[in-house]
C-alpha cells in the first residue's frame, strides 16, 4: 500500500495534521494530558472530570478554595481554543489557565470538552457545547433527569452565569450566546455575561488591518477544513474589534468593553500566563466574572 507521502492532500494543516483525499487523517502534534487534582499546588484549586453525555461530551470542573463550605460562586462555562482541531481542557496550557482564572475570580469553572474536527466537522462542536451548557443549566431543576454534579449543585450561583472562550472557543461562545437568545436554557437560566479572548472569527473580506494575504493563510485553511460548508501580531484582532463595534451599534443596551493588548501573539495569556500582560488580562477577566 502506498505511504501517506504519496497520497493526495486535501488539507495541509502542518504541523498539526494533514487530511488526505481518501479520508485518512494524519495527526502529528499530540498534546499530553494532565490528570485532575484535589488541590493544585500553585493555586489551591481542585479539579475533576465529569461526563455530560457519554462518550461525546465531557468537561473538567475547577473549584477554588472556599471560605465557607456552603459558599456559592459565579459559574463560568468555558470553551477552549485550538482552531477546532487540537487541544482540550486536559492539556497543560488550558488546565493551568483554568486553575489561575478560577483562583483569581473565585468562580466555579466548567471547561467543556467538545469533539474536534476534521473527524467531527462543524457544527458538531457547537452542538456539543450547547449540550454542555444545557447540562449545567439543568442543575437548577429539582427533578432533572441527569446525574447532577455535587460541586455545581452546592456551589453554583446561577444568578451569575457567564460564558467565555478563547480563539475557537471564543467563536463557540459567541454562537452559544446567540442560540441562547432564541432557545431558552433549561430552568429559565439566564446568561449574565460573555467574554471572548482572541476570538477566531473569519470572513471572505479583509477587516481593519488585515490584508488579502491574511485571508489565504493558515487560519483560512483551517476554517475551510473544519467547516467546508461555510465559506497586532494576532491576525484575529481586527475581527474582534469589529465584533465589539458591531455590538455597540446593534441597539443592545448591555455593557461592552474592548481590551486590546498591544504587541502580543494569539492566545498569549494561555500559552504563558505568568507574564505581566497575561496576569493583567487574567485579572481583568476575573474581575468581570466575580463582580
Amino acid at each position: 500500500m502506498a505511504s501517506n507521502t504519496t497520497k493526495e492532500v486535501l488539507h495541509d494543516l502542518s504541523p498539526f495534521l494533514v487530511v488526505y483525499t481518501d479520508g485518512n487523517i494524519e495527526r502529528f502534534l499530540v498534546t499530553s494530558n494532565l490528570l485532575p487534582s484535589p488541590e493544585d499546588p500553585t493555586t489551591g484549586v481542585a479539579s475533576k472530570d465529569v461526563i455530560v453525555i457519554s462518550p461525546e461530551v465531557k468537561a473538567r470542573l475547577f473549584l477554588p478554595k472556599l471560605t465557607d463550605s456552603n459558599q456559592r460562586l459565579p459559574v463560568l462555562v468555558y470553551y477552549h481554543g485550538g482552531g477546532f482541531i487540537v487541544d482540550s481542557p486536559y492539556c497543560l496550557n488550558f488546565h493551568r489557565y483554568m486553575n489561575l482564572l478560577a483562583a483569581e475570580a473565585k468562580a466555579l469553572i466548567i471547561s467543556v470538552e467538545y469533539r474536534l474536527a476534521p473527524e467531527h466537522l462543524l457544527p458538531i462542536a457547537y452542538e456539543d457545547s450547547w449540550t454542555a451548557l444545557q447540562w449545567v443549566a439543568s442543575h437548577v431543576i429539582a427533578n432533572a433527569s441527569i446525574e447532577k454534579d455535587p460541586w455545581v449543585v452546592k456551589h453554583g450561583d446561577f444568578g451569575h452565569l457567564y460564558i467565555g472562550g478563547d480563539s475557537a472557543g471564543g467563536n463557540i461562545a459567541h454562537n452559544i450566546v446567540l442560540r441562547a437568545g432564541v432557545e431558552p436554557l433549561l430552568g429559565d437560566v439566564k446568561i449574565l455575561g460573555l467574554f471572548l479572548s482572541c476570538p477566531y472569527f473569519w470572513g471572505s473580506k479583509p477587516v481593519g488591518s488585515q490584508s488579502k494575504e491574511d485571508l489565504t493563510g493558515f487560519a483560512y485553511k483551517a476554517w475551510m477544513c473544519v467547516y467546508p460548508s461555510a465559506a497586532g501580531k494576532d491576525a484575529f484582532t481586527p475581527g474582534g474589534i469589529r465584533y465589539v463595534e458591531s455590538a455597540k451599534k446593534s441597539g443592545w443596551n448591555g455593557e461592552v468593553q474592548l481590551v486590546v493588548v498591544d504587541g502580543e501573539y494569539h492566545e498569549f495569556h494561555v500559552n504563558d500566563p505568568y507574564t505581566k500582560k497575561a496576569k493583567d488580562l487574567i485579572k481583568k477577566l476575573a474581575s468581570f466574572i466575580s463582580r
